[in-house]
């Protein structure tokens, strides 16, 4: 889709209804994106690996590569932004789509205007979380390390692939490792404090993250839960 100059922010909308895909890119040409389109998913997969979008609303019920695959693949080259759409209210195609790597999601019908506020919360995140981006050694816990001028987590020496959402929970919680933090505590801290949704999907990125870094939720390692609280940085021992 040709746009009028722009930011140069590229976005892809992904859904098989193409007059909603049309509508949903030209309000995010009015916000300054540039926006392609795909209405299947192998075609998203292609575009999101060209185009290098910093955001991707992506629909899950896609005909042939469904949206949570399209999620898996463009997450194995990309670390932009995925809102992830739905006309399925089951908690378990949530939990799903999220545990592949997307950062949010809304269900079917939705507000257009708050979808793309919704975008504009995640672009305006501060990629900081504190007095540690003024430290320049890796917080560590453990076998555990998080560079987080560098954005980067190894755990015994190796590389962990974080989305950039999962990085800034992580980022939240080591920074103040004494700290118990509610949901809307991280919520205020990553998401920002003008974003509307369900607070628990902070509870499938804390558990996303404890997969990647090898934590079971028994043992609790890095993360843990204070029970009828939220969570905390483990010490790693």
């Amino acid at each position: 889709m040709s746009t009028s100059p722009s930011s140069g922010r590229r976005a892809l909308v992904v859904d098989d209804e193409q007059a909603l895909a049309r509508v949903l890119a030209g309000y995010l040409e009015r916000d300054g994106f540039e926006v392609d389109l795909a209405f299947d998913g192998h075609s998203a997969v292609e575009l999101a690996r060209q185009g290098d979008p910093v955001v991707v609303v992506l629909d899950l019920g896609l005909p042939g590569m469904d949206g949570i695959e399209v999620c898996r693949q463009v997450r194995t080259f990309s670390d932009c932004y995925i809102l992830m759409l739905t006309a399925r209210a089951e908690e378990i195609d949530t939990l799903i789509g999220l545990s592949v790597g997307a950062d949010d999601y809304m269900t079917k019908p939705f507000s257009t205007r708050e979808l793309i506020a919704r975008i504009g919360v995640m672009l305006r995140r501060p990629r900081g979380t504190g007095p540690q981006d003024a430290a320049h050694e890796p917080l560590r816990f453990g076998a555990l390390s998080i560079d987080v001028l560098g954005r980067e987590v190894h755990l015994d020496g190796e590389p962990v692939a974080l989305t950039r959402t999962e990085f800034d929970v992580l980022a939240a919680l080591a920074a103040n490792p004494r700290q118990v933090f509610t949901r809307q505590a991280l919520i205020n801290v990553v998401w920002g404090g003008d974003w509307v949704g369900d607070e628990h999907l902070v509870d499938v990125h804390i558990l996303h993250i404890r997969q990647k870094l090898a934590d079971s939720a028994t043992e609790q390692k890095y993360v843990r839960t204070m029970r009828g609280v939220g969570y905390r940085m483990g010490t790693g021992q």
